[in-house]
Parts: C-alpha cells; structure tokens; sequence
C-alpha cells in the first residue's frame, strides 16, 4: 500500500475538510479526492461520511485512522533508522519535523538551529508554525515529531508534555505614549488602553484579553488581534498602544529604547511545553534537538 494515501487520509481526518486538507499537503483538492476515493476503493471501506461543511470519521474510519497512524510512525523509524545507518562514522543523521507559535520561531530557535548545525551537521529540522490545538492534532497524525507550547497547564491523554522552561512577559508601549510617563497604572486603567496582541490562540494574550475584560469598567478596550509579532511590535513602537509579549520578543526594542516597560501589574511567566506523542519513537535526531533546546531558553 502506498503510505502517500495514509499520509494524506490522516490530514483529511485531522483537518476534517478536503481543501484544508490539499493546502496543508501542497497538493490540489482533485487529488486528495482521488487519493481518498482510492483508498477507501482498496480497503473496501467509507472512511468519511461527506457533509456540506466537510468530511466525517465513519465508525470503519476511525478504526483504520489508529491503524494508519501506526503504519505512518513505522514508516518514520524506518526512515531515522537508514538515515542513521547510512553514515559510517557514528554521526547522528536525519530529519526532525517540530512546531512552535511565532514567539519562539521568533525569539529562541534561530539559536537553536545554528547550535545544533554546529554539534550534528548531519541533523535537518523542519520548522512549522503552529498554535497549541494544531501542533496536538499534527503530533496525533505523525506529520510532527515534536512541539513547542506556551502552555502553563498542557494536559492530553496521548501527548506528553514536559516543562521546559518559563518565558517572562512584559507589558511594552513606546517611550512617547501617556503610559510610559505614569509611575503605576493598575488594571483597571489599563484596560481604557488600545492594545495590539499576538492572535487567538496565543495562550498569554488570551489570559491578559480576559484580565482586562474583567478589569473594564464601562466600554471595553480596543484589542486588535495579528498573526504577526512584527506587526503588533510595529504599531506600539509608533505609539498606537500597548501590548503584551514576550520579553525575549523586544529585549532588543527595549535596550534600543524604541520601547518601553509599563510601569503596573506585574503578569507571570508562561511555561513552555516540549510535546511528544506518548507511543511514537524518538529518532537518534529528534533526541538530539531535545537535548539542544533547554540551553536556549532561561532558567
């Protein structure tokens, strides 16, 4: 059986919807059709009960779906285990597939890469932006080896989560803001700000979203929510507003002077989160990243 067709019925379970499932994949939605159709043609199976807003697990799928997954994490072993034997010298050799949301992408896995070129050339990492709820059903489908979370509680029956380290936060505006010159600000008059914050899904913004919410008193705040980092970082520099981020985020803006700190509540750190599937193998590679990670990050 070609694993090409449980690779891509695996996306289509996760995804639940045949066009999310040919842009993830880079391949037109004609030929996930087609792959699908002959699939279930080969098994003598419905995998999917098709619905005007996307696919379903029929009962046979869902069953074939866990057998899938088995049969794709075979395939990854053997993979990591030629890769690694082809070499004579005892390198450790081989692809690693690991997740993070843009502030770590951002902030510390440039650091990580270059140190692990240097220590295993032999290693390639490919890199996915993604937020928690993606990264966990990716980890569930075998398309990722592992993951990166800003999680402060990560709790999943087939994911294992392990703390890595904790990511401080910082309330940033720019040095010409109203905010900048105040010796105190308490929530309530923070939440009369304008505020720039990474997208839904960011697990800080969202919690500091809700401070706020509960801290209004009359009108809400004015949050605009981006998929970019650089874009939210843009608008405070030029005085628009406030925002919440990472402090590895705009260490440089700060010592720079094109941002400044808030003077007020202080906000906890956020725990980030190695994830890995509990059942799937750690390749000589992805063990090697692992390692790695923990000296990039504060302790």
């Amino acid at each position: 059986m070609d694993t090409r067709l449980l690779r891509t019925f695996a996306t289509v379970a996760r995804t639940g919807n045949l066009t999310a499932a040919a842009e993830h994949l880079h391949l037109v939605q004609s030929t996930v059709t087609a792959q699908m159709q002959a699939l279930e043609k080969e098994l003598d199976l419905r995998l999917f009960d098709r619905l005007p807003r996307g696919v379903v697990l029929t009962g046979a799928g869902r069953e074939v779906l866990a057998q899938a997954e088995a049969v794709l994490e075979a395939e990854s072993r053997l993979r990591a285990v030629a890769a690694s034997a082809g070499g004579t010298d005892g390198r450790v050799t081989g692809r690693v597939v690991l997740s993070a949301g843009e502030t770590l992408l951002s902030a510390r896995l440039p650091g990580v890469i270059a140190a692990l070129r240097r220590s295993h050339p032999g290693v390639e990492v490919d890199l996915r932006t993604m937020g928690t709820a993606t990264a966990v059903a990716a980890l569930r489908a075998g398309e990722l080896d592992l993951a990166l979370l800003l999680e402060d509680d990560a709790a999943f029956r087939d994911i294992e989560c392990t703390p890595l380290a904790r990511e401080p936060l910082v309330l940033v505006c720019s040095p010409e803001h109203p905010a900048a010159a105040r010796d105190a600000t308490d929530l309530a008059e923070l939440a009369r700000e304008d505020y720039f914050l990474h997208e839904q899904g960011c697990s800080y913004s969202d919690r500091f979203m809700e401070r706020l919410l509960a801290a209004a008193k009359g009108a809400p705040p004015r949050i605009t929510r981006f998929g970019s980092l650089e874009a939210a970082r843009s608008c405070v520099a030029a005085g628009l507003g406030l925002s919440l981020l990472a402090r590895a985020n705009v260490a440089d803006a700060l010592a720079a002077g094109r941002l400044t700190q808030v003077s007020g509540p202080q906000f906890p750190d956020v725990t980030v989160q190695l994830a890995r599937h509990r059942r799937r193998w750690l390749s000589p590679a992805a063990a090697a990243l692992t390692t790695e990670l923990p000296h990039h990050f504060p302790h």
